[in-house]
């Protein structure tokens, strides 16, 4: 309850500190709408927007599930065979290295413009946070649990379901936090790049047209949607660090 109070108290801070700012500096509308033009257009063009969320908010959504579940395997597969840290992480490195701005247009050309290359790209840029993270908590067993383990004779695939996982899911958990927050980049950089529906899309094709209380009104809906989805995936995180690892807490 504090959180949420917290969140309205700066949410509205935010917006009469918008309105100030247009207000005293007369800035004309298409370059900053008031927030009574942007509420205007949020209303007017609420069917539009929200055809376009709904793409945007399935992209990121399968992108960020599909991204998950291959990250924490990836981790899982690293830190149980030595060959696969060998040859597999140089490759993560140099996926995370090359600017996501540089895989868009080739993701759109070899995928289409449709969805795929969408999630794609989502999947590709939480991809490593949640691989990174969950493998460092991976290899951060403390060394007493393995010592025991192997007094007491645990198989590996024990130690890794038994031991090893749960007192990695803190890390897990801190990873899946950043890609709530990456998860709609992604969705919106392919959009970007080639689409034609999406709030990305929107945005741009608003941008074009001068209808920049569209454009915003269209950002406001995307923010909110990842200020709900962090929340939601900090809550699930939470729950699943508590049940699963009691001792982390």
């Amino acid at each position: 309850m504090t959180t949420l109070r917290n969140g309205l108290i700066s949410t509205a801070l935010a917006i009469f500190l918008w309105w100030l700012l247009v207000a005293l500096t007369g800035l004309p509308p298409f370059i900053l709408p008031s927030p009574e033009r942007v509420a205007t257009a949020l209303w007017t063009s609420r069917v539009t927007i929200a055809e376009n969320a709904v793409v945007t908010i399935a992209e990121v959504l399968i992108g960020l599930v599909l991204g998950a579940v291959l990250g924490a395997l990836t981790a899982i597969m690293l830190a149980t065979f030595p060959l696969a840290r060998t040859l597999v992480r140089p490759i993560l490195v140099f996926f995370q290295a090359v600017p996501v701005f540089a895989l868009a247009p080739i993701l759109t050309l070899w995928l289409g413009y449709g969805i795929l290359s969408k999630l794609v790209m989502t999947l590709i840029i939480i991809f490593f946070p949640v691989t990174s993270a969950f493998y460092d908590g991976l290899t951060r067993t403390p060394q007493g649990f393995l010592d025991l383990a192997q007094v007491m004779r645990v198989t590996p695939t024990q130690v890794m379901l038994r031991i090893r996982i749960p007192n990695a899911l803190p890390s897990l958990a801190s990873g899946l936090r950043l890609a709530a927050v990456y998860a709609p980049i992604g969705a919106v950089i392919g959009e970007w790049v080639g689409a034609s529906k999406g709030l990305g899309y929107l945005m741009l094709l608003s941008n074009g047209r001068a209808q920049t209380d569209v454009m915003f009104a269209a950002l406001i809906v995307l923010a909110g949607f990842t200020v709900l989805l962090h929340w939601t995936v900090d809550r699930m995180a939470e729950r699943l660090t508590r049940h699963y690892a009691p001792d982390q807490n």
